[in-house]
């Protein structure tokens, strides 16, 4: 899962992107959002992105299911444009792909549309987990990759006060910087698939901590 895209004004965004070839871009609408936010239909199209065409059979065995739940879901995911076939092979092992790299939408998308809030929420949520047994995995794995990876991996955090408008300037100008790194491709033999992640929210509010307190120590 990543958060990064270049029409980005503080959105969620899912990118995954593995040539310099300039992405497929879409802004879900209400439909894909509810379509999308499900268990196996969010694996199948992250799964799509990141390995490219395969089959529903193919699928099944990587995502440890059955042939038919994978064929029933991407039906699903075709209906509302998120995939599409290539156009090689018939019945269950007719190929599937992507129809786009990446996907975005922000919260004022749906305002008020209490469906596509609780999708939204789902699938946001469904991330955030995927972070963290990507981040978990990495660190359990850390010690079998040379220094040289090992040293050059990290986790930052910072604390910044900020407008909203502010908040979606540092995403754009972060998102380019990416977005250069990832059109000019790798430049050794070394390389490998690096998972950028970014989060950016404003500090949740802590318990027993009052807003007058909070107001006074901005002062």
């Amino acid at each position: 899962m990543q958060n990064t895209c270049a029409q980005n004004t503080c959105t969620t965004i899912v990118h995954l992107v593995t040539t310099p070839s300039p992405p497929k871009k879409i802004r879900i609408d209400a439909a894909a959002l509810r379509v999308l936010a499900h268990p196996l239909r969010s694996r199948l199209l992250s799964e799509l992105r990141r390995e490219g065409p395969a089959t529903a059979t193919a699928l099944a065995k990587v995502l440890d299911t059955n042939t038919g739940a994978t064929s029933y879901h991407l039906r699903k995911l075709a209906d509302v444009g998120l995939v599409e076939e290539t156009g090689a092979g018939a019945g269950r092992e007719r190929w599937w792909r992507a129809a786009h790299d990446m996907h975005s939408w922000s919260a004022s998308d749906f305002a008020g549309d209490s469906d596509s809030e609780a999708a939204a929420e789902w699938l946001e949520g469904e991330y955030f987990r995927q972070f963290q047994r990507n981040t978990e995995q990495w660190a359990a794995e850390r010690s079998e990759w040379p220094l040289e990876w090992r040293d050059a991996a990290g986790a930052s955090d910072y604390m910044v006060e900020l407008t909203p408008e502010q908040l979606r300037a540092m995403h754009r100008e972060i998102f380019e910087v990416v977005e250069r790194y990832r059109a000019a491709g790798p430049d050794g033999p070394d390389a490998a698939r690096v998972l950028f992640y970014l989060h950016a929210f404003p500090e949740p509010r802590r318990s027993g901590f009052p807003e007058s307190r909070r107001t006074e120590s901005k002062r």
